[in-house]
């Protein structure tokens, strides 16, 4: 009863924190003109979203840090040198993706940094969390324990988490493209790996990490509100890597590397379809979607915003339960 007292205590906190923040913050966006320019290759239909308010992430990673330290300052938890890894990837890929939001904004583009910018600190942000992980005591190996599979990756396992790492950060940015899609899905994964890291009773510090998920999941629900149809506020990049970037720490941190391909299948989906659609494009000049990521696919087929965001949540929420299933029963 106490886990289940601190998780709804976590999610109340976080969620309040940022409802307060969202309510204060949009209104200052509008005034200061930090909004988002659509690009008019996704379609008419979002044409009217041009020109809202974005940096909209600051609504649930501000809150997340400070409930964390409030609970720290209470006494509730400890710093363990696991949650500092979270905590220092988390703003570390916040940072990047606010400085390319605002270099966008500046320059009343989308082009933001450079793809071989991004890409090359996204690198440097995975080297030093491996650096640490393994200075930390963190092991090389990948563990599917109800198979009694433990095999060690040697210096392998270095690029693993670097792919893990990079390629998870830009697959919930490239998902980021309807009004509450990926705040949803990401919501439904950190949920899950809160419960995977209570479980994880072996790993220093796996309390605080399972709040710091919950905190978070509360958080994305009062941003929630406001980046549902019709979004009032968008994630941005500051939004999308930090989200995507910690998820991909927390699942090395916990052993439930492999799970993430479960967990966050749609965000895989909707990488591959891009990856897919360039592919065909530049080898055979021809489209295998009529637009790539897979949701603009949708959209291009006729469905309505709103029923592809539902459908995507569905199978994020679905595939979620079964992971929790095998990773905390079996």
């Amino acid at each position: 009863m106490l886990i289940l007292a601190k998780t709804a205590m976590a999610m109340m906190i976080g969620f309040i924190l940022s409802v307060v923040l969202g309510i204060v913050l949009i209104p200052i966006l509008r005034k200061l003109k930090i909004s988002q320019n659509v690009s008019a290759t996704v379609g008419k239909r979002h044409s009217s979203k041009n020109g809202t308010p974005t940096i909209g992430g600051l609504i649930f990673i501000l809150p997340t840090i400070v409930t964390i330290i409030l609970l720290y300052l209470r006494g509730s938890i400890s710093f363990s040198s696991n949650l500092v890894i979270v905590i220092i990837v988390f703003l570390a890929y916040a940072l990047l993706g606010f400085l390319d939001d605002y270099l966008k904004i500046k320059y009343h583009n989308n082009k933001g940094l450079s793809m071989a910018f991004k890409f090359l600190m996204q690198m440097l942000i995975a080297l030093v969390f491996f650096y640490i992980y393994m200075k930390n005591g963190g092991e090389p190996t990948l563990e599917i324990s109800s198979l009694g599979i433990d095999v060690n990756l040697s210096w392998v396992y270095g690029i693993f988490i670097l792919f893990l790492l990079v390629g998870t950060s830009n697959a919930v940015n490239i998902t980021d493209g309807l009004d509450g899609l990926a705040t949803g899905l990401s919501a439904c994964a950190f949920f899950t790996y809160g419960l995977l890291a209570w479980n994880a009773g072996w790993l220093e510090g796996y309390q605080e990490i399972a709040i710091f998920c919950f905190v978070l999941v509360g958080s994305l629900f009062g941003f929630l509100l406001f980046n549902s149809h019709p979004a009032k506020v968008f994630m941005g990049d500051t939004g999308s890597l930090a989200l995507g970037g910690v998820l991909a720490t927390i699942a090395i941190l916990t052993r439930h590397e492999l799970s993430l391909a479960l967990v966050g299948f749609v965000f895989v989906v909707e990488t591959l379809s891009s990856l897919i659609q360039m592919i065909s494009i530049i080898k055979f000049k021809k489209k295998i979607f009529k637009m790539a990521p897979l949701h603009h696919h949708f959209e291009q087929c006729g469905w309505s915003e709103s029923d592809i965001v539902k459908l995507f949540w569905t199978v994020g929420l679905i595939l979620s339960m079964i992971a929790i299933t095998y990773g905390v029963w079996m």
